[in-house]
């Protein structure tokens, strides 16, 4: 009886050792499963994303023109900038009025072409897929070509105005309208933006408009009072997007107008290339970079302070 009771002890003792082990195991390997499907974008990240961005804030203390080694110069670039560099500062304010007209241009379109496209038509998906078309093709080179081609003094436009006697311009020759083509070319590519409005109009409930409809409120009193209201997290969330985006414009500028005329679409992103790969000072470009991440981070910023008056979050029940 004794050796029955001493056995059956032992095998109760020895039965959560086993389990602990086994749970001990498990926690071992599920992290590193997790890791290791992560290894692909962490090693990316670390590579491709981390690594470049550390060594350009050391270049952007250094005099290096990618045929030398770098020489540690200080705040010297940073100094240059601010208190010799004119053509800083006039990149950097066509850079800044591109984005202030483009950006509320580019939103207020796809808005609108938005709640077109809300509708319950026959056939919607067709013009949902036409509307959205441009927009695939992204900022491309074949784009900015063709929109060379476009407004060019011989394009389609001038052809077009011609049929009415009317006699075109060089509009991407002309300094008064070279900026204006880009900023036209933007907006037209409107097609990301319309269909993450698009998503927020899906989402308002049709009985708002219902009852306010009730209460005799016009089509444009629900625009103001319940659409914008209701759209006003997608609308931060654009806007946000499309800043960040118009601040880096590059493709554009650099094979459209390449700065020109007489530096009127001189973007900061097409200066900071040209210092960089033109000029090979890879030191002072990359003090610019630096320079435009903090500008874009201000002004991502100030969005997001002013988004606390206009933004309505409903979990909320308020102002965000």
């Amino acid at each position: 009886m004794k050796t029955i009771n001493e056995s059956v002890t032992n095998t109760l003792d020895k039965q959560p050792l086993v389990k602990t082990s086994k749970v001990k195991s498990k926690r071992w390997e599920t992290p590193f499963t997790g890791y290791l499907f992560l290894s692909p974008w962490l090693l990316g990240f670390l590579v491709l994303t981390l690594y470049p961005m550390v060594q350009s804030i050391y270049f952007s203390f250094t005099d290096y023109s990618l045929l030398e080694a770098p020489n540690w110069v200080g705040m010297e670039n940073f100094q240059k900038i601010f208190t010799e560099d004119k053509l800083f500062y006039k990149s950097l304010s066509i850079t800044i009025l591109f984005v202030v007209i483009s950006v509320p241009l580019k939103l207020i379109t796809a808005l609108f072409m938005a709640m077109f496209l809300n509708q319950d038509i026959k056939g919607m998906s067709i013009y949902r897929t036409a509307i959205y078309l441009p927009s695939l093709i992204g900022t491309s080179v074949a784009v900015a070509i063709l929109w060379s081609n476009i407004f060019g003094r011989d394009g389609m436009v001038n052809g077009f105005l011609a049929l009415f006697g009317m006699k075109g311009e060089n509009w991407i020759g002309s300094p008064d309208t070279a900026l204006g083509t880009l900023i036209l070319l933007v907006v037209w590519q409107f097609g990301s933006s319309m269909v993450i409005f698009l998503a927020g109009l899906k989402q308002i409930s049709p009985d708002l408009y219902e009852a306010s409809a009730i209460d005799g409120a016009t089509k444009v009193k629900q625009f103001f009072k319940i659409t914008l209201p209701m759209l006003s997290p997608v609308i931060l969330f654009n806007l946000v997007l499309q800043t960040i985006g118009s601040f880096q414009m590059f493709t554009q500028a650099f094979v459209i107008t390449k700065g020109g005329p007489i530096q009127s679409t001189y973007m900061f992103a097409l200066y900071l290339y040209e210092r960089a790969f033109a000029g090979f000072q890879m030191g002072y470009a990359s003090a610019l970079a630096w320079i435009l991440l903090i500008i874009i981070a201000i002004f991502t910023a100030l969005i997001f302070i002013s988004s606390r008056s206009w933004v309505f979050y409903q979990t909320e029940g308020g102002k965000g």
